[in-house]
């Protein structure tokens, strides 16, 4: 397993990230810590987190997932031994995280109260890395290219959300904070304002990566690489698409596609599955798995800092983390960059 610094820190992170949306929805507790254990022994020090799990995000499950992590450090004592990241939902609907709230926000009060909400369930009293789930402006954030401009003097400023960030740093509760589905311009306002106002500015981007969807290399980037602002990389495997499970209409029972429907639509667009067929067929006329060719392409690019991995079975964790012994050859990356001119972005 190789480790990655991540710039301005002292954090060292394993080049795979345990994900963990699946525990107390899809996954026991018992399950959850079994991945945890294997995780652990693979030498992963890395799990990624969020007040919004499990998924799909229901009132009856907020937090489980944290609640599950919390008593897998009080069970092992290993808190100590995990980069944790953990996220603060951003604009929505859900009034059920919030007390006495109508919307989640990214104000100083909502962000005050969702730490420290976080804190109780992981039983912890520090978290690694705090990511912004998603921004307060109001734009498509999980899916599309296409900017969709709202004009509106109702959201959080920036400013608000970076001076609550460093005050958090500074009391204790968390070390660093990053962002998460994130545009270019927003990562940008805030290392506009970080440096304007000395403040805190983030260490990393949790954006969607994958074969299918590398629209990350447009614009943002360059920005990791220039302002040292790595990449988390997530959903490597296209949300199970890129394994070729779902090829020619299959729906395997238990997954996600047949258990949640819609929530992946992403993933069905016109070009998705020529797309999918051809690195499928990639992988195998090369004799490698499609899943561990899908994972590595993301680990090696130089703008990923850890490329976030999660499964429903201890199977498919293994088959996940045995990607990173896998070497992909300049010619294997030519072929892999020939099918995404053919198909470039089929999945935004």
């Amino acid at each position: 397993m190789k480790f990655n610094k991540i710039f301005g820190t002292d954090l060292k992170v394993s080049e795979l990230c345990l994900g963990t949306m699946t525990w107390g929805e899809q996954n026991t507790e018992l399950e959850a810590f079994d991945q945890m254990n294997y995780a652990i022994d693979q030498n992963i020090n890395f799990f990624d987190t969020a007040e919004l799990y499990s998924i799909p995000p229901k009132k009856e499950t907020c937090g489980s997932t944290n609640r599950i992590i919390g008593n897998w450090f009080k069970k092992t004592g290993l808190r100590k031994k995990i980069i944790l990241a953990d996220k603060v939902v951003g604009r929505s609907p859900m009034s059920w995280f919030r007390l006495n709230e109508k919307q989640t926000r990214l104000s100083k009060k909502q962000i005050n109260y969702a730490i420290d909400n976080s804190l109780k369930n992981l039983q912890t009293d520090y978290i690694d890395i705090y990511q912004l789930h998603w921004p307060d402006r109001p734009f498509n954030v999980f899916s599309g290219l296409e900017y969709e401009h709202t004009e509106t003097s109702d959201v959080i400023p920036v400013l608000e959300t970076m001076e609550a960030m460093s005050d958090l740093i500074k009391s204790g509760k968390i070390r660093y904070y990053g962002l998460s589905n994130e545009t270019a311009w927003g990562v940008s306002e805030y290392i506009k304002l970080a440096e304007k106002h000395n403040l805190a500015k983030p260490i990393t981007i949790q954006n969607p990566y994958n074969l299918l969807n590398r629209s990350y290399e447009v614009g943002l980037s360059e920005i990791s690489i220039r302002e040292k602002i790595g990449l988390l990389a997530y959903s490597p495997l296209g949300g199970g698409s890129l394994t070729g499970k779902y090829l020619d209409g299959k729906r395997p029972a238990g997954s996600r596609d047949v258990l949640f429907g819609d929530r992946f639509d992403r993933y069905r667009t016109l070009n998705a599955e020529p797309a999918v067929k051809a690195y499928f067929n990639l992988a195998k006329k090369n004799k490698i798995e499609p899943v561990h060719m899908a994972i590595k392409f993301c680990t090696i690019q130089k703008f990923v800092v850890s490329t976030i991995i999660g499964a429903t079975s201890m199977d498919q964790l293994k088959l996940d983390i045995d990607a990173i012994n896998l070497n992909l050859t300049e010619e294997l990356i030519k072929e892999i960059n020939k099918i995404q001119l053919i198909y470039s972005n089929p999945c935004p």
